[in-house]
């Protein structure tokens, strides 16, 4: 019974196996794949996808590819690879005389890109607009006569799968075309030279070997759309111009608040002379009264003094009133002359 019993499992697993990889195992079979129904088995319980590897052994064979084996799709599938990509971008290398191995593949794949992409960009050659529209419109450039030009260019490259790994991305390659152009029409002389000649522009920006370091290899610059913008030396100039005016202004009124500040100084000055020589005056009958009072001075004497003070003010009435442009003294009618 438990000899029945055992025959009857094995022969239940069996029969699970062939009902669920008959038609796989006589796939590969048929195709040369050379993956048996225990390797299978294995890949079922290692949690691989057992469909994916077969048909991508399946599809290697068939075109040739037969240094792909079964342990090396398990593993990319296991690092969480696309395996079916990988499978397909290596048919396509072959087909197009591309060297692609599987370990170039399934890095590339792992790290991200396309690899699928890559090899279609290889053969098939991409435009890149430059700048990226969803930045910027256009190229600023302005050439030595101070004219500004605005650029649009059309990058054609074609992808270097050898430097894919590690290479930079189409975002650099936009940085340095558009660094290019700019630096090429900044050395010319008139912004006429360049719409003239815009070749020049490609042939100079092309003689930089601007794809070093990346994933693409360029394969030329064409020159899209070339317009003419503002006279960017002039407005430069005229700016300037209206700072020079304001620097000026400034000094300007710097120096009229100097004057004003000295001005009012020596009105200050004036107006303190003028107190100390009010107070001098104050001191004159003071020291009269003083002289009186000590017999010094008689009274006689200051009616001579008054009379000489008096005949004085009377002079410098008349002095003052006989001037040009003078007031005359109250009272008086100015003279004729």
């Amino acid at each position: 019974m438990v000899l029945i019993g055992f025959a009857v499992l094995v022969g239940f697993v069996l029969f699970i196996v062939l009902f669920r990889y008959l038609n796989l195992y006589v796939q590969c079979i048929l195709t040369g794949a050379n993956v048996g129904l225990f390797e299978m088995v294995a890949m079922s319980l290692r949690k691989v996808n057992v469909n994916t590897i077969v048909r991508a052994k399946i599809t290697a064979i068939q075109a040739g590819l037969r240094d792909i084996t079964t342990r090396d799709l398990e593993a990319h599938f296991l690092a969480g690879g696309n395996v079916g990509r990988v499978v397909q971008s290596l048919i396509k290398a072959t087909r197009a005389d591309i060297k692609l191995n599987l370990k170039m593949a399934t890095g590339i794949d792992l790290a991200g890109r396309d690899v699928d992409e890559a090899v279609r960009t290889s053969v098939t050659p991409k435009v890149i607009d430059c700048p990226d529209p969803r930045k910027s419109e256009f190229i600023s450039a302005v050439a030595k006569d101070g004219i500004e030009l605005k650029v649009k260019a059309r990058v054609t490259v074609r992808m270097n799968i050898a430097r894919l790994i590690g290479g930079a991305t189409e975002e650099t390659i936009i940085a340095r075309v558009g660094e290019g152009i700019v630096a090429s029409i900044g050395s010319r002389e008139s912004y006429k030279d360049v719409l003239e000649n815009p070749d020049h522009i490609s042939k100079t920006v092309l003689a930089k070997g601007l794809d070093a370091g990346t994933a693409f290899e360029i394969v030329s610059i064409d020159m899209a759309d070339i317009d003419v913008g503002q006279n960017v030396g002039a407005r430069l100039q005229a700016d300037q111009a209206e700072a020079d005016m304001r620097r000026a202004k400034a000094r300007a009124e710097e120096r009229r608040a100097m004057a004003v500040a000295q001005d009012q100084e020596q009105r200050a000055e004036v107006t303190r002379n003028r107190a100390l020589v009010t107070l001098a005056e104050a001191e004159i009958p003071r020291a009269m009264a003083e002289a009186l009072k000590s017999g010094n001075l008689g009274v006689m004497d200051m009616y001579r003094l008054r009379n000489v003070d008096a005949d004085t003010q009377m002079r410098e009435t008349i002095a003052r009133g006989s001037a040009p442009g003078a007031t005359p003294p109250s009272g008086e009618a100015p003279k004729k002359p």
